[in-house]
C-alpha cells in the first residue's frame, strides 16, 4: 500500500522507475508510440523526427485521444538554443457563429451544455483540424527525415494491428452508446455489438491506407486535396459547418514562448491561446513570496497556498486568456511581479476565499495525450495533442479510418464572452508542454493530458522539482490537488487528517482517484545524462538510448 502524505509531508512511493540514457530519450503514454520514436532516434533521426513519428503512432494505438483530425501544441527547444511553439490548434469554421448552439446551462462561465449535445457530438461539433498541418510543419522545418520515413511505424501498426490495452477497452465501454451510432466506429470497436476486450487485435486497414496516402502526398492531401474533400463532404452531409475552404485556408502558427523566472530557474511555456505559460508564471510569481520548501510537500499550509494560487489564476483566466487574434490578452500584466504582489497581498493562509478577476484593464475534455523527447544534440520536444473529447465527435470519415475532433465543445456557447465562438477563432487550451532552463540548458521538459487540470498539474510538478527538490520520477508521480475556485480535489494519498485541516480553513473537499492524466518528463544533467519518467496515471513508457558506434581506429584481425 502506498504511504499517505500527511501533516508532515510523509514521503510517497513511486510506482514506476525511470529510464536513463545519454544519446536520446522518448517518453509517451503508450509503449508502441515510445517504440516508434525510439526507432527513429536509433536510425539517426532527431527529436523532432521522433516526436512526429510517435504522434502518428499514437493516432493508431490511442485513437480515442489523438488523431490527424485533431489539434495541439508542440514546444520545441532547438539545438541552437531557440524555443518555438508550433500552434496546431483547431479553429472554428468560417460558417460558425456565436449563437449556433443553444445553451441549456444557467449561464455559468464554465458551462458548455447545449440542446441536443450538438457542440459535443456529431458533425456539428467538428472544428477545422490542425494536428496534421502542425506535425508536417515541424517535421519539414526542423526535422531531418522525410514524412514517409517517420510514418512507417504507424503504418505498420495500423496494418499488422496491435493488442488492445485495458485502458483502450475502458474508453470504448465508456463511449459505447455514441460509438454505436457510427457504423465505422462500431465495426472497429464494438464487434458484434460488444465492446472489445483486452488482448483483442485491432487492425485498421482503412487507416493504414490513409496514412500511406499522406506519406505519398503530404499534408496537402487533407488541406486542399482529395482527402479533405472527403472529410468536408461527409461532415457537410451530416449538418457540419467544416468546408474545403476551411481546410485549404488553415495554417499552423509559430508563436514566441512565455518565459519567467522562479528561484533562479527560467520557466518556459506556450503563450495564449494556451493558458499554461501565462498562468503558471503568474502562480509561480505568487509563490515566490513564500518559503514553499519550509511549508513542506503535502502539508495543510503547502496545499492551501497552492489552492489559493490556483483560484487566483482561474479567476483571471476566465476573462483574459483566449485567442489573441480575437481577445486582447494582458500578458505583460498577468506575468508581472507587481501584479502577483497585488494578488498575494490579499491571500489569507488561515482561510480560503473566493477570488474575482484582478484589474486587468471552461470547459475542456480530459482526453488528450502528451510526449516528451530529447536527442543527443540538444533538441527537445514537449508536445500535447488531442481530438478533444473521448473519441472526439464519435464520427469516422467513411473509408479513411480517421476520427473527427469535437473541438467546438471548447468554445463557450454563450455569445459575447472571451471564449465565445467566432469564425476562424482558435480554441483556447490548458495544454502545458513546459521546459525548465538553467544557465542556458534545458534541465526538465514535461507535460500531460487532463483538460483544465493540465496546467495546474504541470505547475505542481515544477514546484516539486524546484522547491521540494524531488527527482523527476517523484515529481511526475507525486499526489496532486486541483481547484478552480470552489471544490478542492485531493488524490487518495493525502491523509484524512490533512483533508480535515483544509476543511477547517473553509475548503470544500472532494476525494478523487486521480487528477489530470499521465505526466511524462525528461530531465537532462550536466553530462547529458537523460532521465525519462512516466507516472502511474497512464500507460506511460520511457525508452532510453545509450551506447553508440564502435571506437574509431580499431583494427580487426582477418585471421
Amino acid at each position: 500500500m502506498r504511504p499517505e502524505v500527511g501533516q508532515r509531508g510523509t514521503p510517497f512511493v513511486c510506482e514506476k522507475r525511470p529510464a536513463i540514457g545519454d544519446r536520446g530519450m522518448i517518453v509517451t503514454n503508450n509503449p508502441h508510440a515510445s517504440a516508434a520514436g525510439a526507432e527513429i532516434l536509433l536510425a539517426g533521426g532527431n527529436a523532432i523526427d521522433a516526436a512526429v513519428s510517435a504522434l502518428f503512432a499514437l493516432t493508431v494505438v490511442e485513437p480515442m485521444m489523438v488523431g490527424v483530425l485533431g489539434g495541439g501544441i508542440s514546444h520545441l527547444r532547438l539545438a541552437n538554443g531557440r524555443h518555438v511553439v508550433v500552434d496546431g490548434l483547431s479553429t472554428a469554421p468560417r460558417a460558425a457563429r456565436p449563437d449556433m448552439f443553444v445553451p441549456v446551462s444557467d449561464g455559468a462561465a464554465s458551462a458548455r451544455d447545449t440542446e441536443g449535445r450538438f457542440n459535443a457530438h456529431g458533425a456539428t461539433s467538428v472544428a477545422t483540424p490542425g494536428s496534421l498541418a502542425g506535425w508536417v510543419h515541424m517535421l519539414e522545418r526542423y526535422g531531418t527525415r522525410p514524412l514517409h520515413v517517420v510514418l512507417k511505424p504507424a503504418i505498420r501498426l495500423a496494418e499488422d494491428g496491435f493488442l488492445a490495452s485495458p485502458y483502450l477497452c475502458e474508453c470504448v465501454s465508456a463511449k459505447a452508446a455514441d460509438l454505436a451510432a457510427d457504423a465505422g466506429l462500431a465495426s472497429r470497436f464494438l464487434p458484434g455489438g460488444r465492446a472489445i476486450t483486452p488482448g483483442a487485435r485491432i487492425v485498421q486497414p482503412d487507416y493504414a491506407r490513409t496514412l500511406r496516402e499522406i506519406a505519398e502526398k503530404g499534408g496537402t492531401h487533407l488541406y486542399g486535396g482529395m482527402l479533405g474533400q472527403r472529410v468536408a463532404a461527409h461532415l457537410g452531409a451530416a449538418g457540419g459547418t467544416l468546408s474545403t475552404a476551411d481546410l485549404s485556408a488553415y495554417r499552423p502558427l509559430e508563436r514566441e514562448v512565455i518565459t519567467s523566472q522562479y528561484r533562479g530557474v527560467t520557466v518556459v511555456g506556450p503563450p495564449p491561446p494556451a493558458a499554461s505559460g501565462v498562468h503558471i508564471a503568474q502562480m509561480l510569481n505568487i509563490l515566490e513570496g513564500f518559503d514553499v520548501a519550509s511549508l513542506g510537500f503535502g502539508t495543510p499550509d503547502g496545499i492551501h497556498l497552492l489552492a489559493e494560487a490556483l483560484k487566483i489564476a482561474f479567476a483571471d483566466r476566465a476573462v483574459a486568456t483566449a485567442d489573441p487574434a480575437f481577445v486582447d490578452v494582458p500578458v505583460a500584466r498577468l506575468i508581472s511581479r507587481s501584479y502577483a504582489q497585488e494578488r498575494s497581498a490579499a491571500l489569507d493562509m488561515g482561510r480560503t476565499q473566493r477570488w474575482q478577476p484582478g484589474r486587468l484593464g471552461g470547459y475542456e475534455s480530459d482526453e488528450t495525450t502528451h510526449l516528451t523527447v530529447a536527442d543527443g544534440d540538444g533538441n527537445v520536444v514537449a508536445a500535447t495533442q488531442t481530438i478533444n473529447g473521448l473519441f472526439g465527435a464519435c464520427v469516422e470519415i467513411p473509408g479513411t479510418g480517421m476520427i473527427a475532433n469535437n473541438y467546438m465543445h471548447n468554445f463557450d456557447p454563450h455569445p459575447g464572452r472571451a471564449l465565445s465562438i467566432a469564425p476562424g477563432k482558435r480554441v483556447f487550451t490548458s495544454m502545458a508542454p513546459m521546459m525548465l532552463v538553467v544557465e542556458g540548458r534545458v534541465r526538465h521538459a514535461l507535460g500531460l493530458p487532463g483538460a483544465l487540470r493540465i496546467f495546474p498539474s504541470a505547475f505542481q510538478a515544477i514546484v516539486n522539482l524546484i522547491d521540494h527538490r524531488m527527482s523527476t520520477q517523484e515529481a511526475v508521480e507525486a499526489p496532486r490537488i486541483w481547484t478552480e475556485g470552489l471544490v478542492l480535489e485531493l488524490e487518495p494519498a493525502f491523509s484524512a487528517e490533512t483533508a480535515a485541516a483544509l476543511a477547517a480553513r473553509g475548503h470544500e473537499i472532494s476525494r478523487v482517484n486521480l487528477i489530470g492524466g499521465g505526466m511524462n518528463a525528461v530531465s537532462i544533467a550536466d553530462d547529458n545524462t537523460m532521465t525519462g519518467s512516466a507516472c502511474w496515471r497512464a500507460d506511460g513508457t520511457p525508452v532510453a538510448i545509450a551506447g553508440g558506434l564502435a571506437r574509431r581506429g580499431i583494427r580487426f584481425s582477418t585471421n
